[in-house]
């Protein structure tokens, strides 16, 4: 009675360890789905995504109030020596006559 094994000693090896492997290769998917099935489970709840959502929306308006004052900083700076340069011209011809009057 053959049994669909081969003859040769070496069929039956290899008949053994084609088992063998199958059987391996179900415990390793059965590893793989339970792992992949462990980190879904493990991922956030909707309250971790939440406040994740609200800290994330807390950092870019404080980023947004940051880059205002900065600009806002940069402009009345940027306008502080316009000011100050109208200023001295404005005063410095007023004094140049009374120099002139002092050397005659």
């Amino acid at each position: 009675m053959n049994f669909g094994l081969p003859k040769t000693p070496f069929g039956i090896n290899i008949q053994i360890t084609n088992i063998k492997t199958q059987k391996m290769k179900k415990v390793f998917s059965i590893i793989a789905v339970a792992l992949f099935a462990t980190m879904v489970a493990c991922g956030p709840s909707a309250e971790e995504k939440a406040k994740a959502e609200e800290q994330a929306k807390a950092t870019a308006d404080s980023i947004a109030k940051a880059l205002e004052a900065s600009l806002n900083t940069a402009v009345e700076e940027a306008a502080a020596p316009v000011d100050s340069a109208a200023a001295t011209t404005e005063a410095a011809p007023a004094a140049e006559p009374a120099k002139e009057e002092a050397h005659h």
